[in-house]
Order: C-alpha cells, then structure tokens, then sequence
C-alpha cells in the first residue's frame, strides 16, 4: 500500500484537492474532519481540552473559536493542545489504516494540513502539495465568514511557507488554473504511483515525477 502525505496552506484548496484522489478510487484520511469529530458532543477530545482551556467547552463541545482565542499566538498553549490531540488523532487514523487494508487499497491518501510543519512527510512514501497563486489564496480564505487579513497572517506564520512545501514535494498540484487542469493533475500523480515499481525519489518541481 502506498501511502501519501497530502498538504498545503489554508486556502490552496486542499479539500477539494482530496476529493478528486477519493474520487480516483483512493481512501482519504482527513485529518481536519477528525479533529472536528474529536470536538463534536461526545468526542474523546472534549474533556482533556475543556480541562487544560476553561471555557472552550460550551453545550457540550469545543467551541473551536473559543479555543482559537486561546491558542493561536500562543506556542505554550499550542504545544499543550497538541499533545492532547496528536495521539487521539494517531489512534483514528491507524483505525483508518485497518480499514484500507482490509478493503485491498493499493493507495491511500492522508489529508494532513501540517505535513511538513509535524515531521509528517518522515511517515509517507509520497508527498503532494497543493499549491495556488498568492493573491489567489488569499482571495479565497478572505472570503471565508469572520475571516480577517489578521486572522490569516497568524496561521500562515504557523504554517511553512509554500514555496517551501512546493521544493520539497514529489508532487505539485496547482488549483489555480482551474477545477479541470487540478483535476487532471490528480489523476497523471495517481497513475504515476500505481506503476510497478514506482519509488520516491528526490523533491520535485510542479508536474514533474519521482524517479522509478
């Protein structure tokens, strides 16, 4: 089973990005959902998060602004949050694992945001970035409900920088050139990790491939 690290920064349209692996028939972790599920009234995250960040518990769930408050900014508190949910997260995603195993996956795709910023990428045979146009990007996340140009420059500093993700990619998918273009993008990186042999090479230019 061949197992890819998919990634970007907010706004590169990552999520969209996944959707057309899972629809080139490989099985997507989403990292990002698992969170909210940990999150969501009666997830395994809620008490050890509402303990170590009073008041980010509200009807029952971790009210993800509240918790944001707290933690963006913040790297203690971000190191504390981290360490409650990293190995909740692991224990889903080998669940995962499993699962894509027993249904015979010959290639599995892990949606993981901070790849490159949690040593991820040491953990997959394949790296793909999904990357667009600067002022694109920033488009895109301005547009979101209670987005602020403040808001944005505090998650980009967490996140490594994409020219950085780009140079060390095997892969490079660009969303801004179109839904279509990305779209066969995804299906050229999938059929270039299904052929036998197929072995990760070196970091990659946009389009190009890993060396057999």
């Amino acid at each position: 089973m061949i197992v890819v690290g998919l990634t970007g920064s907010i706004g590169m349209g990552k999520s969209t990005t996944a959707a057309m692996f899972a629809a080139e028939g490989a099985p997507v972790y989403d990292a990002d959902a698992e969170v909210h599920a940990l999150y969501a009234e009666g997830g395994a995250a809620v008490g050890p998060v509402g303990a170590a960040f009073p008041g980010v518990v509200k009807d029952g769930a971790v009210d993800r602004a509240a918790l944001s408050a707290q933690v963006v900014g913040n790297p203690e508190a971000l190191k504390r949050l981290e360490a409650i949910v990293h190995p909740l997260v692991g224990a889903a995603r080998a669940e995962f694992f499993e699962r894509a195993a027993r249904d015979g996956a010959d290639l599995v795709v892990l949606d993981i945001p901070l790849l490159f910023e949690t040593g991820g990428e040491k953990r997959v045979d394949a790296v793909v970035v999904v990357s667009a146009p600067p002022e694109t990007q920033r488009a895109r996340v301005l547009a979101r409900p209670g987005m602020t140009a403040e808001k944005l420059d505090a998650i980009l500093a967490r996140q490594m920088h994409d020219a950085e993700k780009r140079a060390r990619a095997h892969f490079v998918v660009d969303t801004g050139r179109g839904l279509e273009a990305a779209r066969l993008q995804v299906r050229e990186v999938v059929e270039t990790l299904r052929r036998p042999g197929w072995r990760a090479g070196p970091a990659l230019e946009a389009g190009g491939e890993a060396p057999h």
